[in-house]
C-alpha cells in the first residue's frame, strides 16, 4: 500500500501534464533530495532568499529575484512591490489602497481568472484594446498607443500576459509605459520552454516577471519565480517574509532588501500567507539549475516513442491520431487523439468522464473535447502505465 493508499486516496495515471489541479510536474530524484536535505538544518530565510536572487539573477539577466509560493503568489507580490515600494505605510493598508494610484491598465484580450492574483493586492484592471479577429469584427488587436491613452493620474503600472502571440509584442508596451515611468508587471507563469524565455522576456526591459516553478522547470509544485529590478524585489520580500524581528536584530543581505529606504521594520505584509519553506527554495533552485542545464532535453524522444506506442494501439479504432510538436529539442510532444464520435456512439466530453471514473482512475487532458478530441500530456508517463493507458483508451472506443 503506498503513501496515498493510507489516507484513502486513489494515485491516477495523469496524461494531462503538470496541471496544478494534479499536482505538478514529477519531480526528479535530485530535486527531491535537496528538500530532504534541506529539512534537516535551520537557516535564516531572508539569506536564503538572497542566495536564491542571485542564482535566479544570473539564470534570468535581471537585477533580482526571489521564490514565490508559485506565479500566481509572485503576480501578488509583484504587483504589492509595484503599489507599495518601500512604503510602510502602503505596506500596512495593501490591500486598501486610498490616497495612492493602484490601476493596471491591461489588453482586455489578456484577461483571464489568473489576474485575480494581482487584484487581491489591491490592484484595479483598467481594461483597453480589442481582439477583432476572435470577434469576427475586422483584423486588428490590441495596439500600443491604446496603453498610453488610458494612463492617468491612477495609474500604478501595466499588466501584461505574456505568450508568443501576445499582441501588441511586449517590447511595445514596455516601452510606452517606460515614458511614463510605469513598471510592466508580466504573467509569463507557462511559457517554459523554451529556456531562452527565461533570459529573453526579462531582456524586454520588462520590470518584474513571473514563471512558474513546478511545470517545466519541475521544482514543488507550490513555487513560481519573480524577478527583476532590485528596487522592487526588496519591496515584494519584505512583505513576503516573517518580520517578527527586533529592528536592531534585523539585518536581512543588503542584495536583497534596501534597509536604508525604510523607517523601521516591515509588520506581518499581505505576501504572509504565501511563505515559501527552506526546503522548497532550495528544491526549485536544483531543478531550476537541472532546467537551464538541458538535462530534461533526454526525455523528448522517450515521450515519443511513448505516444508512438499509443498511436500503434489505436491503429484501426475509431480514431484519428496526430501530433503537437513545437520540433524544439525542449517541448514535450503532445498527442491529439480525434475521436470518430458517431462510430463510437459517444462523445469526448463522454469518454473522458469515462476515463476518470475507472480503475486506475486516467486524467487526459481537456483542452479539445469541444472539437473531439483527447489531448495527451506524457510528461508522467512511464513504459508501463503507457500501456495501460492506451488499453483503456481502446477499450472505450
Amino acid at each position: 500500500m503506498g503513501i496515498y493508499e493510507q489516507f484513502g486516496v486513489t494515485p491516477i495515471i495523469n496524461a494531462s501534464g503538470s496541471v496544478t489541479r494534479l499536482g505538478g510536474a514529477p519531480m526528479p530524484d535530485a530535486v527531491l533530495d535537496a528538500f530532504n536535505e534541506a529539512a534537516r538544518a535551520s537557516v535564516p530565510l531572508e539569506q536564503l532568499q538572497a542566495a536564491a536572487s542571485k542564482v535566479i539573477a544570473e539564470t534570468t539577466g535581471a537585477e533580482a529575484g526571489l521564490v514565490s509560493a508559485g506565479a500566481a503568489s509572485a503576480l501578488t507580490m509583484g504587483t504589492a512591490a509595484i503599489l507599495t515600494g518601500y512604503d510602510l505605510g502602503r505596506m500596512e493598508r495593501l490591500p486598501h489602497c486610498d490616497g495612492f494610484p493602484n490601476e493596471f491598465v491591461i489588453a482586455r484580450e489578456q484577461r483571464s481568472g489568473y489576474d485575480h492574483a494581482v487584484r487581491a493586492a489591491g490592484a484595479r484592471l483598467v481594461e483597453v484594446g480589442f481582439n477583432e479577429i476572435v470577434a469576427n469584427a475586422g483584423v486588428r488587436r490590441t495596439e500600443a498607443w491604446e496603453y498610453e491613452a488610458a494612463f492617468g493620474p491612477n495609474t500604478a503600472g501595466v499588466l501584461y500576459v505574456y505568450s508568443p502571440t501576445s499582441r501588441p509584442p511586449l517590447e511595445e508596451v514596455v516601452a510606452v509605459a517606460h515614458r511614463h515611468e510605469l513598471p510592466v508587471l508580466v504573467d509569463a507563469a507557462g511559457e517554459l520552454p523554451p529556456r531562452s524565455n527565461l533570459k529573453s522576456i526579462a531582456a524586454t526591459g520588462a520590470d518584474l516577471v513571473a514563471f512558474s516553478g513546478g511545470k517545466s522547470i519541475r521544482g514543488p509544485q507550490s513555487t513560481g519565480i519573480l524577478c527583476g529590478r532590485r528596487d522592487l524585489i526588496g519591496p515584494a520580500v519584505a512583505q513576503l517574509l516573517d518580520m517578527d524581528d527586533h529592528l536592531e536584530l534585523w539585518d536581512p543581505p543588503e542584495s536583497l532588501i534596501d534597509k536604508t529606504k525604510l523607517r523601521g521594520i516591515p509588520r506581518h505584509g499581505i505576501g504572509r500567507g504565501f511563505k515559501v519553506s527552506k526546503e522548497e527554495i532550495i528544491a526549485l533552485l536544483v531543478a531550476l539549475q537541472r532546467f537551464t542545464s538541458g538535462a530534461y532535453d533526454k526525455e523528448v524522444s522517450k515521450a515519443r516513442t511513448r505516444l508512438n506506442r499509443i498511436v500503434e494501439k489505436l491503429n484501426g479504432s475509431p480514431a484519428e491520431c496526430s501530433f503537437r510538436d513545437k520540433g524544439d529539442g525542449e517541448s514535450l510532444p503532445l498527442l491529439e487523439i480525434t475521436i470518430d464520435e458517431v462510430a463510437v456512439g459517444r462523445g469526448a466530453m463522454e469518454i473522458c468522464q469515462s476515463l476518470r471514473n475507472g480503475v486506475p482512475p486516467i486524467y487526459v487532458s481537456h483542452g479539445g473535447l469541444s472539437e473531439g478530441k483527447l489531448l495527451i500530456n506524457p510528461q508522467h508517463l512511464n513504459d508501463s502505465n503507457t500501456e495501460t493507458l492506451a488499453e483503456r483508451i481502446l477499450q472505450e472506443l
